[in-house]
């Protein structure tokens, strides 16, 4: 069978007609040519005129065959169109002055997906830019049939993505039927929620039914505004982290005095004893742990109070998981531990969207923004690190987006 026959299979466009190919050098060559009498259509209305006159040959980049680069040769013509004036013709096979076809930049897109954008250009024997564009082509497609119905349970989280301070603002869906990247924008400010809030809508806003995010209070401020109607939960890794980060807080500080005393140094080499969970130490880490628990150190006793928290997850009843937060929070201020006492005026600040928790228990995937959060950074860590925001929100929509795609014949699993 002709490479021609099957081409006019697979990718037929009308008005058009595969005439003849040939192999120069390394790749493969595939004269198109308009059909006779047909006549184009004006590349700004669509609108069809008389062919005025036609353009230099120029070569259009299709999918790989074989190992050998694949180029649709075509003479562009261009168009008297009775609105416009005199311009060059529409052809179905690329868009605007791209010289890399429709069907190969859907290609590369899919690609990157699985590698990054410089292994992708370097595999297929293009330019990074070529790449960055099919994907930025995918993208804009995907966004504009992008299927926002349903949308009941969202997460809101800030990452960075560069040093200095360089903030996302990152809106996931986070139900059981779906996990996938909404929205992102740049900083965590204010308004930078209330940009995905518009662009949400009112109606799809007041429709959502759980809303997960940490304690950033501008966050907070945007969606009680928002979306009052949505049960508001605070992120159980967001509490997690907080009091690890007190206990670590309070671990160098009684180092450093142990030090400046010039006594025994037990708080040495502690830190991940102290952080990580007890079934995830290892043998050595227990050991460890296990002595330094003899010591009647402040660092000790804040490691004491974090692990009581925990059991605070376990609680099935709002009622009662409130009444064990309020009394951890009264041992916490006893304590008089200084950083400790600045998690439980938070706690106690924040206590009905902790509680929230356990009303929307199975509702929310449990480290869901967590997980999302993880890929996120995998995807910014393969493209060795991204300049411009424009590039980290068209990767992050494409990996992370979910975003639906045309039927494609060059579609591979």
């Amino acid at each position: 069978m002709r490479l021609e026959t099957i081409l006019n299979s697979v990718e037929k466009h009308a008005g058009f007609v595969y005439a003849d190919s040939a192999r120069v050098g390394q790749s493969i060559e595939i004269t198109v040519r308009s059909r006779v009498n047909s006549r184009p259509r004006c590349v700004r209305c669509g609108q069809r005129g008389p062919v005025h006159d036609r353009l230099e040959e120029r070569r259009y980049e299709f999918v790989p065959l074989w190992g050998y680069r694949v180029f649709l040769v075509y003479r562009r013509r261009r168009v008297a169109c009775p609105h416009c004036g005199v311009h060059a013709e529409q052809i179905p096979w690329a868009q605007g002055k791209q010289h890399v076809t429709t069907t190969y930049a859907w290609f590369l897109a899919r690609w990157a997906k699985r590698l990054s954008w410089l292994e992708v250009a370097r595999t297929f024997h293009t330019s990074w830019n070529s790449v960055y564009r099919a994907v930025t082509m995918a993208v804009e497609w995907g966004r504009a049939h992008l299927v926002l119905d349903g949308v009941s349970v969202i997460g809101v989280d800030e990452v960075q993505w560069q040093w200095g301070h360089k903030y996302l603002t990152v809106v996931y869906e986070i139900s059981a039927q779906s996990r996938r990247l909404l929205w992102v924008g740049r900083e965590r400010e204010e308004a930078t929620l209330r940009q995905f809030f518009d662009w949400f809508g009112a109606p799809r806003s007041h429709a959502l039914r759980f809303i997960c995010s940490d304690m950033w209070q501008p966050y907070l401020k945007v969606i009680a505004e928002k979306a009052t109607q949505a049960v508001h939960v605070l992120d159980r890794f967001h509490i997690v982290a907080k009091l690890n980060k007190a206990i670590d807080e309070v671990r160098a500080q009684e180092a450093k005095t142990l030090r400046s005393r010039g006594q025994e140094p037990v708080l040495s080499k502690t830190r991940w004893c102290l952080l990580k969970r007890p079934e995830r130490l290892t043998e050595k880490q227990e050991h460890r742990l296990a002595e330094l628990l003899r010591y009647n150190l402040r660092t000790v006793r804040s490691y004491l109070l974090k692990e009581d928290f925990q059991l605070l997850w376990n609680y099935r009843s709002v009622y009662w998981a409130g009444w064990f937060l309020d009394r951890w929070c009264m041992r916490a201020m006893r304590s008089r531990i200084e950083p400790m006492k600045k998690i439980a005026r938070s706690m106690r600040e924040h206590r009905p969207l902790i509680l929230n928790w356990f009303r929307a228990r199975g509702e929310i995937l449990g480290g869901a923004v967590e997980g999302l959060n993880n890929k996120l950074k995998l995807v910014t860590r393969r493209a060795y690190g991204f300049r411009s925001f424009r590039v980290i929100e068209v990767a992050l929509y494409h990996t992370l987006g979910g975003l639906p795609e045309p039927e494609s014949t060059h579609r591979f699993c």
